[in-house]
């Protein structure tokens, strides 16, 4: 192919050749002759020569694609090797870089021809800067600012340029660059700004050039959040973009950079500037966009500049009072200014539009959070305080007074707002995860088929913001919601969509009124919705009604809990929902039905007033009838949910004969399963049964579960008949699998087999797992299963091998923890060499097995570690190979699971008397594999274990825990002092052969600096964070998982904030036993 001699670069390319290659490969031709283009790019690409033919390619060719071919291939060299080339390549390549730029820019026809050309240069040129300016390219600066003055084309690109940089610099550059760089560039930037400053305005004074002004605005734009303040308050700027507002062409772009001006805080020093500038801005904003138009339909039918200024609007206005609302507080004329501008923002919140409404909602939330915050202050300082950690005096009459007034001024003065505010938050809240019936495209009521992660976050802000409001007006809040639910009523404000808003913000406020409050409210609601559900007809309507009765209720626990008929009648209610069979319908009430009762349990116990037995008596005579209409899956729940009850009873006989009611039909049918299959064994192999068993089987999961430890009677009758059929189901499929080959066990009829198989286990180990931690239910249990279970595991063919036994396992190591060492060999010798041999081949194959397997060995590793010990060092070795197998693994859960096992056994080895010649075999080994996963990037989420593991090991070192040298003595006898003086130049060797891009000083200061910090988690971790930047090989990439730990801490620290304030935690999730006697 003519091609081939492309790859000779010993003279100068061949052009129109490369120029054919890049068309084939872009072109319509053959696959193969594709293929055969790309792979002689890919060569030219890798090849280190090829970037000095880049200047001749750029000068010859008038080919788009092959220019950016080009281009790419001077990317990857300024990236990664521009400080290793000789200076005079990189002048060369940099004024050449310059020259075209400016060439191209200086007139109108050839900047907008080659738009996408100059642009790809600019972002090249940018990249060169990072490296060379400040330091080898002093005069940059003053270059582009005087060369922009020699035509407006030119003016425009450098504007672009100076975008680009400002962006890199500020926006783009965690993880790109390191601390210091960025320092640098910072400051430079800062100090030169006064020439950019001069240019802009004197292009935003002068010009009449559209373009030019657009391009200069938005270069403002983005420098605009860190440039010093003189230049913005000082100058003619700000009165500059007041004027340009008004003016539809850069209407946008002017209210984008006083977004910017108005999100900046320090301090009060401009605080003058700022009321001027909201002044004048609100007056120029009512000649745009009068305070009588109608925004949320405005908006809809707006064009898509309209609709994006609107957006815009929102952003400014949150931003300045996130930062200044206090200035404007201050007279009579800047609170009417204010008002006005929050009366703007509350119809721009109705606005239809997920974007706009979450900026909207997400200053809501913090402006309300604060009026609550001192509000809540003001009622119990002592809390307050206690929250901050302050003691308190106590308090002399009068001293709160003066600030206690101002505050209540504060309050008096948002009072307007803020009922407004519940009125929005009531109409647009957002569907909360329980709800189950939703309205599809086509106006249908149907089942939610997926959860919208979107509108959950959106519900969980818009719930505490609600709650806020409730606190700071109790009355306001129960006023505006019952007078809208009358409405619904009455019918003359009734849709889908109104009911199912109010009921949510109604649910979603539980907890935050006081008892007596919310009783009085709640029963009107509730028998509001009960009436409701009376009058109205059609099923749809029917089915919007219960889901939303179902929901509010399951959100009051409390309520239900103090008025025992309230109660009933709300569980005969989901009863008779339980029969209506509108998709959704049952499984809410199901839903419900298992939430009330878990906060409710001990009132079904015990025989209320004016009740001849207590409520799950009744409950378990009607049991048949109540659950005739139910899927098995919602049988499953609604037996969960009773399993709670018979768990509430105290006193033990009553709660076995419960047990056995609830528990009759099942049984019956498994006996008479059990009494057949004693005739005739193959009538356990019909379809049909199989199906039966199955079902059996979950339902006894389910009660098991809620039930623990009570449910041993239950589990007793059943247990060794379950093993027996567990035992033959086993054989048939091995039976199928080896005489139907690998595909047999995808057939439906295998398939079903083996989640009775799955199910068996999941049942015993649901069992094992909420049984309290009695040695003598493991001792009836476990024996019994080594053969029926763990040998036929071993027995079966490796697709017939359920990873549940694994998990079983690892259930009963972690239960009955030391005493299980006797039996870890036998589960070894099960489980072990088989298992391996499953997962070993590849990455993918048995993914379950897998990770279980790991979890099985953390488990062996932590409770019975002596087992551990005695295994051969051939086995040892497997067990090590398997770990580094692990945390190689792309699937972060398994890599996860294998770091944190081997974090575990390191510090169970470095214990015992082993030390040595445990890491004598595997310290440099770990090492090695830690490096590698740590700096390639397909493991960043496990930086934190990475990062243990290497301070494990190094701290190891100065311990003083090992005694014997690491080095093979044998090779080299005592060159080395001490081990650390070893493993400091092992690591040294190790990172210089893996990053050649990295010089010798560089290595030796990031290992130095490793020892130096070992004692010190916090610097350790971000000297390998710079070093990972360093060495290149994390950038241009997602690095949050970098800093992952550290956003943990935040999220903490939040939840015990929300713990404090009475209904930010629904009472339905916290996780306690309710006072519920």
């Amino acid at each position: 192919m003519a091609a081939e001699k492309l790859r000779d670069l010993s003279q100068p390319i061949d052009v129109p050749l490369l120029d054919a290659t890049v068309a084939a490969f872009y072109g319509t031709g053959s696959k193969e002759e594709r293929s055969a283009a790309d792979q002689i790019l890919r060569d030219l690409q890798n090849n280190p020569e090829m970037w000095l033919q880049v200047m001749h390619i750029l000068q010859n060719t008038q080919n788009l694609n092959t220019k950016f071919f080009a281009l790419q291939v001077l990317e990857g060299v300024i990236k990664y090797r521009w400080n290793a080339l000789p200076i005079e390549q990189r002048d060369g390549m940099k004024n050449f870089i310059s020259d075209v730029i400016v060439q191209l820019s200086s007139n109108e026809a050839s900047f907008r021809a080659e738009r996408l050309y100059v642009n790809k240069l600019n972002i090249i040129l940018v990249q060169i800067l990072k490296h060379e300016w400040p330091a080898r390219w002093r005069s940059f600066i003053p270059d582009l600012v005087s060369a922009a003055k020699t035509s407006e084309t030119i003016c425009e690109n450098c504007m672009a340029i100076l975008k680009l940089l400002s962006e890199e610099v500020f926006d783009f550059s965690r993880g790109e660059m390191t601390q210091q760089k960025i320092k640098e560039l910072k400051q430079s930037l800062n100090s030169e700004f006064q020439l950019i400053h001069e240019l802009c305005l004197y292009v935003l004074s002068a010009s009449q050039r559209t373009e030019l002004i657009r391009a200069t605005l938005s270069t403002l734009h983005a420098f605009l959040s860190w440039i010093p303040l003189g230049y913005i308050f000082e100058s003619p700027l700000l009165e500059t973009l007041l004027n340009f507002f008004p003016i539809p062409a850069y209407r946008n772009l002017t209210l984008k950079c006083l977004t910017e001006v108005a999100a900046l805080n320090f301090g009060n020093y401009y605080d003058v500037q700022y009321v001027k500038m909201y002044s004048i801005f609100m007056v120029q904003l009512q000649s745009i966009l009068p305070s009588t138009t109608n925004i949320p339909e405005a908006y809809a039918h707006g064009s898509s500049e309209e609709q994006e200024f609107i957006q815009n609007l929102a952003l400014f206005f949150t931003s300045f009072y996130k930062s200044h609302i206090r200035i404007l507080e201050s007279t009579q004329d800047n609170i009417a200014a204010l008002l006005l501008g929050l009366e703007y923002l509350i119809n721009i919140s109705y606005v239809d539009d997920t974007e706009v409404f979450k900026v909207c909602l997400d200053y809501w939330n913090l402006l309300v959070l604060e009026l609550f915050e001192a509000h809540h202050n003001l009622e119990n300082p002592a809390v307050a305080a206690n929250m901050m950690g302050l003691q308190v005096p106590v308090m002399l009459p009068g001293m709160v007074d003066g600030h206690g007034s101002q505050l209540l001024q504060r309050r008096h003065l948002y009072a307007g707002p803020m009922s407004k505010l519940r009125m929005l938050m009531i109409c647009r809240m957002a569907k909360p995860e329980e709800v189950l019936i939703v309205e599809d495209e086509n106006g249908n009521i149907v089942r939610e088929t997926m959860k919208d992660n979107d509108v959950l976050v959106q519900y969980k802000i818009m719930r505490e913001t609600l709650i806020y409001l409730s606190h700071l007006d109790h009355e306001d809040t129960e006023k505006q919601m019952l007078k809208k639910l009358s409405k619904q009523l009455s019918g003359e404000d009734w849709t889908w969509n109104n009911l199912n808003t109010l009921c949510w913000a109604i649910g979603s406020i539980s907890g935050s009124m006081l008892e007596e409050q919310e009783n009085r409210f709640l029963v009107m609601v509730i028998r509001d919705l009960l009436n409701l559900c009376e009058i109205t007809k059609g099923k749809d309507n029917k089915a919007v009604i219960a889901s939303n009765i179902m929901y509010v209720v399951g959100q009051y626990p409390r309520f239900l809990r103090a008025h025992w008929k309230f109660l009933k009648t709300v569980v005969n209610k989901l009863f008779e929902f339980m029969h209506e069979t509108h998709p959704g319908v049952q499984d809410m009430a199901c839903d419900t039905f298992l939430k009330i009762v878990q906060k409710c349990k001990r009132k079904f116990v015990i025989t209320q007033v004016s009740e001849n037995e207590p409520f799950v008596s009744e409950l378990l005579t009607g049991l048949a009838t109540t659950i005739a209409d139910l899927e098995p899956h919602q049988i499953h729940t609604f037996y969960e949910s009773v399993g709670h009850m018979v768990q509430a009873e105290s006193d033990a006989q009553k709660r076995d004969e419960y047990l056995q009611r609830l528990m009759e039909l099942p049984n019956q049918k498994w006996l008479e399963i059990i009494g057949q299959a004693h005739q005739n064994v193959d009538f356990l192999k019909d379809q049909d049964v199989i199906r039966t068993v199955l079902n059996i089987l979950q339902t006894n999961t389910s009660v098991a579960s809620s039930l623990g430890t009570y449910f041993l009677p239950q589990i007793s009758l059943i247990f060794l008949d379950m093993l027996n059929v567990y035992r033959m189901y086993s054989e048939l499929i091995s039976k199928s699998i080896s005489e139907g080959g690998p595909f047999a066990s995808k057939t439906s009829y295998v398939k079903l087999l083996r989640s009775v198989k799955r199910e068996t286990l999941k049942l015993i180990e649901t069992f094992l797992d909420k049984a309290e931690d009695q040695p003598q239910i493991g001792k009836q249990f476990v024996p019994p299963m080594m053969d029926p279970v763990l040998a036929d595991y071993a027995r079966n063919v490796p697709d017939a091998r359920e990873s549940e036994v694994l998990s079983l396992f690892a259930t009963i190591v972690n239960k009955y923890k030391a005493a299980m060492v006797e039996d870890v060999p036998r589960i070894f010798e099960a489980v072990f060499q088989c298992t391996l041999e499953m997962i070993t081949k590849n990455f993918e194959d048995y993914p379950e097995h897998r990770l279980k397997f790991f979890s099985l060995l953390r488990a062996i590793a932590t409770h019975c570690f002596p087992a551990l010990i005695c295994l051969s060092s051939q086995q040892l070795k497997l067990v090590m190979d398997s770990i580094i197998w692990a945390f190689r693994h792309t699937e972060r859960n398994i890599a996860e699971t294998g770091l944190n096992l081997l974090l575990e056994m390191l510090k169970k080895f470095q214990a015992s008397e082993f030390c040595n010649q445990f890491y004598r075999t595997y310290f440099l080994t770990i090492e090695q594999e830690i490096f590698a996963v740590l700096t390639d990037t397909f493991h960043k989420p496990g930086f934190k274990l990475h990062v243990l593991m290497l301070q494990h090991l190094f701290c190891l070192l100065e311990s003083g825990a090992l005694t014997e040298p690491l080095w093979d003595v044998s090779t080299n006898p005592y060159p080395y002092t001490n081990n650390a003086v070893f493993v400091r130049e092992f690591t040294i060797k190790l990172l210089s052969t893996s990053f050649p891009n990295m010089t010798a000083t560089e290595v030796t200061q990031f290992v130095n600096g490793l020892f130096e910090s070992t004692n010190d988690l916090s610097t350790f971790k971000n000297h390998i964070r710079d070093f990972l930047v360093q060495s290149k090989e994390f950038s241009a990439q997602d690095n949050k998982d970098l800093y992952a730990e550290e956003a943990a801490a935040q999220r903490e620290r939040e939840r015990q904030r929300m713990l404090s304030i009475p209904g930010l935690i629904a009472p339905s999730e916290l996780q306690d036993e309710m006072v519920d006697s």
